[in-house]
C-alpha cells in the first residue's frame, strides 16, 4: 500500500501578545492511500489545524506536510490553488452548500472550479455522484427542501465529484443527530471502499471510530496514541472521549 500523506515534526504556532501557543507540537504521522483514518481528540487538541495543513488551507510554522510525494509548504500560490481544486475534497460540519442552488448545481460547483464549462457534462457527472450518495430523484431540490443528512450527502457528493485522491472531513457528523450521523459515517466508509479515495475524518465523536482503519488520538497538539485495527481492539474504550460519551 502506497503512502499518501506524511507529516514530519509538524509544528503550527500562533502568537497571542507575548505568548506563543502550539496548536500542533511536533506531529509525525503517515496515512496510506485508500485508508479511512479518524483523527480523534477533545476540543482544542489541534485536529482542525492538522486537517487544514493536509488540505492546503494553512501552512506549518516548521516541519513538513507531504501529500502524494509533494511537500505542501514548497508550493507557490498557483500550485497550492491547483492542489486544493484537484487533489482534495472537503466535507464540513455545517455543509457549506449554497442555499440558492439546487443539489446538482451545488455539486457542479466543484467541477466549475476545476475549469469545466460544459453544463451538460457538469450536470451528468453531478447526477451520477448524487445517485451514489443516495440522492437519486432529489437532484433538483434546494437545500431548504433537504434534511440535514441529505444536505451533508450533497456536500460529500461535491467533494467526490472531482475524483480527488484525498477527502478531508471536519466533524462531518457534528451537526447531525446520532442516527443520521451514523448513516453519514457508514456512507463515507462505503464510498471509501468503492471509490478508492483516502478519507481523513476529524471528530471528537468516538462512535465514528467503528468505521476507521486506524485512529490517531491527538491531544494538546501531539499524537498521543495510534490505534491499529480499531474494530478488533478495545483500546478505543480507554480513551477519555469514549468514557465521557458512555457517561
Amino acid at each position: 500500500m502506497n503512502n499518501l500523506v506524511k507529516a514530519e515534526n509538524l509544528v503550527r504556532s500562533f502568537e497571542f501578545g507575548e505568548t506563543q501557543i502550539h496548536a500542533l507540537d511536533g506531529v509525525d504521522l503517515s496515512i496510506n492511500e485508500g485508508e479511512f483514518v479518524v483523527i480523534l481528540g477533545p476540543s482544542g487538541a489541534g485536529k482542525t489545524t492538522l486537517l487544514n495543513m493536509i488540505g492546503g488551507i494553512d501552512h506549518p510554522t516548521t516541519g513538513n506536510i507531504i501529500v502524494d510525494r509533494i511537500n505542501i509548504k514548497d508550493l507557490n500560490t498557483k500550485q497550492l490553488n491547483e492542489y486544493r481544486k484537484n487533489q482534495v475534497g472537503w466535507v464540513f460540519q455545517f455543509f457549506n452548500i449554497v442555499d440558492s442552488l439546487r443539489a446538482w448545481e451545488n455539486v457542479g460547483l466543484a467541477l466549475e472550479f476545476q475549469g469545466i464549462k460544459n453544463r451538460k457534462e457538469i450536470k451528468e457527472k453531478s447526477y451520477k455522484i448524487l445517485a451514489k450518495v443516495g440522492l437519486e430523484g432529489k437532484e433538483l431540490r434546494f437545500p431548504s427542501q433537504l434534511s440535514g443528512g441529505e444536505q451533508q450527502r450533497v456536500a460529500i457528493a461535491r467533494a467526490l465529484v472531482k475524483n480527488p485522491k484525498l477527502i478531508v472531513a471536519d466533524e462531518p457528523t457534528g451537526n447531525l443527530d446520532f442516527v443520521t450521523g451514523q448513516k453519514i459515517a457508514e456512507l463515507m466508509q462505503t464510498l471509501n471502499r468503492d471509490e478508492g479515495s483516502t478519507f481523513i475524518v476529524v471528530s471528537h465523536d468516538t462512535s465514528i471510530t467503528r468505521y476507521a482503519d486506524r485512529i490517531f488520538h491527538l491531544k494538546m497538539g501531539k499524537i498521543e496514541k495510534i490505534i491499529e485495527n480499531p474494530n478488533s481492539t478495545e483500546n478505543v474504550t480507554n480513551l477519555p472521549e469514549f468514557k465521557k460519551v458512555q457517561e
